[in-house]
């Protein structure tokens, strides 16, 4: 770089990428790693060594995506009802009803009926955290306290399981 050196540019970069140093001189490998660069090769490598460096830069990458997508922020989502809007956090919804054209929503502490489908109303949920039970039931798995033949009990509540929905609580119980 004919301006500016490559760890000089680093030091400038308030996030800087995963960087790979390629060189023939040792002497900056110190230095590299002092920028928390991903990995330093040494002139000549081989396409081997070029990929282990670059698939551990990937799998960094990847590792603190997982990470803060598995942070503790609970989900929140406003439903309607009586012409207010309401804010829950879907981690306190013990499970859904459909009745005709309204949805009751059966969290914690109160019941929600809002007008709208179930099935739309289902699909705006998180996937992993509902299992439809029922045509007319979906469960939070996590709030499940047994299952007992056809009946799911969470907390002082019975929810029948189908004949048809029997398999998504099969694969919960493996």
């Amino acid at each position: 770089m004919p301006v500016l050196k490559g760890f000089e540019f680093l030091k400038t970069l308030q996030n800087p990428p995963k960087v790979i140093v390629t060189t023939a001189y040792q002497e900056f490998a110190l230095e590299g790693y002092e920028h928390n660069i991903s990995d330093y090769l040494l002139k000549p490598f081989g396409f081997e060594r070029f990929l282990k460096a670059a698939n551990k830069a990937i799998s960094s990458v990847v590792q603190k995506t997982v990470s803060s997508e598995k942070n503790d922020v609970p989900n929140r989502i406003f439903v309607q009802s009586n012409k207010k809007h309401i804010q829950l956090e879907t981690e306190n919804i013990l499970y859904i009803e459909a009745t005709g054209n309204y949805t009751k929503i059966i969290t914690t502490t109160e019941t929600i009926t809002i007008r709208e489908k179930f099935s739309t109303f289902l699909e705006q949920l998180p996937k992993n955290d509902f299992v439809q039970v029922h045509k007319s039931f979906a469960v939070a798995p996590k709030q499940i306290n047994s299952v007992e033949g056809n009946i799911i009990f969470i907390s002082n509540y019975q929810i029948p399981i189908g004949k048809i929905y029997k398999m998504n609580i099969v694969k919960l119980l493996k």
